[in-house]
């Protein structure tokens, strides 16, 4: 047998050999008995190495891009020739198999005792049988020895000395398999228990010991137990998770189809003053009353101001109410003017009578806010259209805007002024006086606020102030012959004379030439007469165009008629006066 497992022998290559199929040794000592010495050595033909390559394409490869080492007859390995050698190309020689050129052997070792150099045969060139003799040698300059590294697979062993594969041992198996790795998880582990294991047997403990090398603190290693305090810890956990997902599902119910929490009945005696900003909707108003204890919460409440028909119409100011009310008897409250703790200025309210309602509230020296306005006009914010008007007597007339304000002792009286002009000029700007007023035939915004506060005064009730606002303008026209474009209204003589009569003789109103007397004066007075609301405001921007010029309060109190001449309007007059004997 040769070194590289070439013998003679009647078996055949392992089928898992690389070079199995060339024939057997049968075939190679065939060839070798053709083969002739030459000067007293033996020389081989040389033939082209083996190599399998891609049927498909023709291309020729090594078979792994390996050229295989080859023996001579006594087991010496050497290299086979190349077919190039491209660093001596004067020794280049044609090769063909039956024209061989002689050449001599010389054998050269490296360093590792592996032979070197080229031979001029290989002594296992396939014969004639051997479907892949004629196919080229693979260039072993080109290719890397895979058998060379320490990862590589060791080269294949002639049948005789090849071992079998040492079988593995089965693994071992524990009483208890939770898992792939045939251990317990480590959460349920003990890692530091070291009791009761020396005198257990090796096969019955797990792999994982196996695979750790033996005891990591000195001793022997120990067997993982169960932790009672981590199962503790997981019940702990699933139950504070399902606790939480309860709560968290209960609060979902009740948001989305449960009531909202709320007291039941009118208070617990306890009284608390509750302040709500401008503009407040339900939902601000709501939380203002749970912060001060009023409801219980926000959703109560604006369900029951939903449920009420009047529930809308709950404004901004201060109100008494009681803590721990149900939202319904909190609405109920709220509605009533008993729970109204604001100062509530009234639509056409005179700025002399508004004063004194001030200092009422903030407990001051009578007469101590008309004073502060009559100093301090200037600084509480008035727009500029509405400063520096000739003959006005009270340039804040007709800004202190009806409405109800938190008013309470403690507070300044510019403060609150101021928070009323705010409240006027805000209105005004809104509805556009100063583009409204030259549309109507006004100067500006100014005669526009007195037009409205001459509606407030003269119309009895709101059905009244469209056609009101219609008188106003039709007497004011330069082409009435009426009145001459005379307002003739005692509510402006009244202003200036601070009182509010009805019965008022010709004499009186004739003989006074004050500008705000309409009966001696042409056109608009200096400036409002009072406080117009909302209705009166709107009145003026909009009134009817039926032709009304005359009007009389024909039960001297509440009802007013119209009039378009002076023949309808003495019928009024005579209706008045039946009135006035009965």
């Amino acid at each position: 047998m040769t070194e590289y497992g070439r013998g003679q022998g009647p078996e055949p290559w392992h089928p898992d050999d690389p070079l199995y199929g060339d024939g057997g040794w049968g075939g190679q000592q065939a060839a070798q008995q053709a083969q002739q010495s030459y000067g007293g050595q033996q020389h081989y033909p040389q033939q082209p190495q083996q190599q399998y390559g891609d049927w498909d394409t023709g291309e020729q490869h090594g078979y792994g891009d390996q050229p295989y080492p080859q023996y001579d007859q006594y087991g010496q390995q050497y290299a086979p020739q190349q077919h190039q050698q491209p660093q001596h190309p004067q020794h280049q020689q044609p090769q063909h198999p039956q024209h061989q050129a002689p050449q001599q052997h010389q054998q050269q070792y490296d360093q590792n005792g592996w032979p070197t150099g080229s031979y001029p045969q290989d002594p296992y060139a396939g014969g004639p049988q051997d479907p892949y003799a004629q196919q080229p040698a693979s260039y072993g300059g080109e290719q890397s020895d895979h058998y060379s590294t320490a990862e590589a697979y060791p080269p294949p062993e002639p049948p005789g000395r090849r071992r079998p594969e040492p079988e593995r041992e089965p693994e071992p198996q524990t009483d208890w398999d939770p898992g792939p790795d045939q251990g317990e998880h480590a959460f349920f582990a003990g890692g530091d228990d070291e009791d009761g294991r020396d005198g257990e047997p090796d096969d019955r403990r797990g792999r994982g010991e196996r695979r750790g090398g033996g005891d990591r603190r000195g001793g022997g290693r120990e067997r993982k137990r169960r932790s009672g305090l981590a199962c503790l810890v997981v019940v702990a956990v699933l139950g504070g998770g399902l606790a939480g997902v309860s709560y968290f599902g209960y609060q979902f119910y009740q948001d989305r189809f449960g009531s909202a929490p709320d007291f039941a009945g009118s208070g617990n005696g306890e009284q608390v003053t509750v302040t709500i900003p401008k503009g407040s909707g339900g939902y601000a108003i709501g939380q203002v009353l749970k912060k001060m204890g009023v409801v219980k919460s926000v959703d109560a409440f604006v369900a029951a101001q939903a449920a009420n028909p009047d529930g809308k119409n709950i404004q901004d100011g201060v109100y008494t109410l009681q803590k721990e009310m149900s939202a319904a008897s909190a609405v109920e409250l709220m509605l009533s003017p008993e729970s109204r703790d604001n100062l509530i200025i009234a639509e056409g309210k005179r700025n002399a009578a508004v004063y004194e309602l001030i200092d009422a509230r903030l407990e001051v020296k009578k007469g101590t806010t008309a004073k502060v306005a009559e100093t301090k006009w200037k600084t509480l914010g008035l727009p500029d259209w509405a400063v520096n008007h000739p003959d006005v007597k009270d340039p804040l007339e007709g800004f202190l805007f009806p409405s109800s304000y938190a008013v309470a002792k403690g507070q300044k009286p510019e403060d609150v002024l101021k928070q009323m002009v705010a409240r006027a000029t805000e209105k005004y700007e809104s509805l556009d006086f100063e583009t409204k007023a030259k549309s109507l035939g006004l100067e500006g915004p100014w005669e526009l606020v007195t037009v409205a506060s001459l509606v407030q005064a003269e119309g009895k009730t709101h059905d009244d102030f469209r056609k009101m606002s219609e008188v106003i303008y039709n007497r004011l026209k330069p082409t009435n012959t009426e009145t001459n474009q005379k307002l003739q209204f005692d509510s402006s003589f009244n202003y200036l004379k601070g009182q509010s009569e009805i019965d008022i003789s010709e004499s009186e109103i004739n003989s006074n030439t004050d500008p705000y007397n309409t009966y001696t004066n042409k056109g608009l007075p200096p400036g409002p007469i009072g406080n117009p609301g909302d209705d009166a405001v709107k009145a003026a921007l909009d009134p009817t165009s039926d032709g009304w010029i005359y009007f009389v309060a024909t039960d001297g109190m509440d009802k007013t008629e119209f009039a378009r001449n002076i023949e309808e309007h003495q019928k009024l007059v005579d209706k008045f006066n039946a009135s006035r004997k009965n």
